[in-house]
């Protein structure tokens, strides 16, 4: 398939944009090659500038759980076109979001919205200073919670992917209020607390890590960490940017039966459009400006068309079984192509959270850890990755990142996903 427009302009965007791209990841720098410029997306597939179409595993990152272009979505969308792009002050609509989080996400109980994820958490963590007047914050390996500087230590996601779990520009005195410990490792989350508790201001974790590829909590660790919070009066913030509504219909956190003092939340409730928020105890909640002295502020907050796109998207996911189709769909894919590796003779595993999972080349039956991320055989993925760009699969380029299945992926976007697998594991094992 010919990609001369796609490589065209990433030549004109070199001379413009840093790298070329307005993000990280998308440079293909992890995976080889030059990345692909995309002209449109319609249900599950995306149509890039040289015409060539390809079934899409990224979703724009998660939050398209209903594919391209969804009527609801769309439909929302024109109609809030036709009143305007936005105001710079309040609407029915803010209000109208917040209370649907608030009712399917129990444990958060107000919400402020914000316009991105990285932003959500940054203002969370900030909140969770403001409420203990504590200043350290414990995170763990390959966690990202966005371009905060005091979180961009030992981080996942396009940090990864570059090779550079850290970032210059990044003083040494907001990392060094930032403790990074394993993820999943018990017996290092006791030790830490039973030095460092008192004088902590709140957790933050992935439930289900989608940054360093899928790689979910245990349920043991989560619990645990519960308990140290309220043991030594730090906050447990979930960062829920990515599973929020997307693992299941009240977050990674109803599938664990654990509930976070705060939660941060993006993608999915702006249905595609930039949006961002954070909420949880009410007391707690109540220390943000103008209720509170923890200032926190946008222009751009609760953006009428981003809103409307969330509440058309949150409008249909919140029917019955609508999770429960997704995960099963994704469950039944994955296993096939656990099957298709293992008859290339291909090291390969695959991990789960609802519409959300991983690819990881690894002789390990199970992933859960950090250092087994960084063990997998990335040229494997490298050459799958290719092989399944060049079947027209369309997979992040990186192998430190999640892929998505959404609604729009049908019987037939499987089929040709598998075949075109079985194409790519067999250039692998040859």
């Amino acid at each position: 398939m010919s990609r001369r427009r796609s490589a065209r302009l990433f030549e004109e965007a070199k001379q413009v944009i840093p790298g070329g791209v307005n993000s990280p990841v998308r440079a293909f720098r992890s995976v080889g090659g030059e990345p692909l410029f995309f002209a449109s997306g319609d249900g599950a597939w995306l149509t890039d500038v040289d015409g060539n179409q390809f079934i899409d595993y990224v979703g724009a990152w998660g939050p398209l759980i209903l594919g391209h272009r969804h009527p609801a979505v769309i439909e929302a969308l024109q109609r809030q076109l036709e009143k305007g792009l936005g105001y710079g002050a309040s609407t029915a609509a803010e209000v109208r979001l917040a209370e649907e989080v608030c009712r399917l996400v129990p444990s958060i109980e107000r919400l402020r919205l914000v316009t991105s994820g990285t932003e959500a958490t940054m203002s969370a963590i900030r909140l969770a200073r403001g409420f203990t007047g504590r200043d350290v914050v414990v995170k763990f390996e390959g966690c990202y919670h966005g371009h905060v500087d005091g979180l961009l230590v030992k981080a996942g996601s396009g940090a990864l992917t570059l090779g550079a779990p850290d970032s210059s520009g990044v003083p040494e005195g907001y990392s060094g209020l930032t403790h990074v410990l394993p993820y999943n490792d018990i017996a290092a989350l006791d030790e830490y607390f039973a030095v460092n508790g008192e004088n902590t201001a709140c957790v933050i974790i992935e439930p289900v890590a989608g940054n360093m590829n899928c790689v979910p909590a245990q349920a043991r660790i989560l619990s645990q960490i519960r308990s140290l919070c309220d043991e030594h009066g730090s906050l447990l913030i979930f960062d829920e940017v990515m599973t929020g509504f997307r693992v299941a219909l009240g977050g990674a956190q109803s599938i664990y039966g654990i509930r976070p003092d705060l939660t941060t939340l993006g993608k999915v409730i702006g249905g595609g459009l930039p949006v961002g928020a954070f909420g949880g105890r009410r007391d707690i909640m109540s220390h943000i400006a103008p209720e509170g002295s923890v200032y926190q502020a946008g222009t751009l907050a609760g953006n009428p068309l981003a809103v409307a796109a969330g509440l058309a998207t949150l409008k249909v996911i919140a029917t019955t079984g609508f999770h429960d189709s997704l995960q099963q769909r994704a469950e039944n894919m994955l296993a096939e192509l656990r099957g298709l590796a293992a008859a290339a003779s291909v090291p390969f595993t695959t991990s789960q959270s609802g519409a959300m999972f991983g690819l990881f080349f690894s002789e390990e039956k199970t992933i859960h850890a950090f250092e087994q991320v960084m063990a997998c055989d990335i040229e494997h993925f490298r050459a799958f990755f290719h092989g399944m760009l060049d079947n027209g699969v369309y997979l992040a380029p990186s192998a430190f990142e999640a892929g998505f299945i959404s609604s729009a992926h049908g019987e037939r976007e499987i089929e040709l996903t598998l075949a075109a697998a079985e194409k790519a594991f067999a250039g692998i094992g040859a």
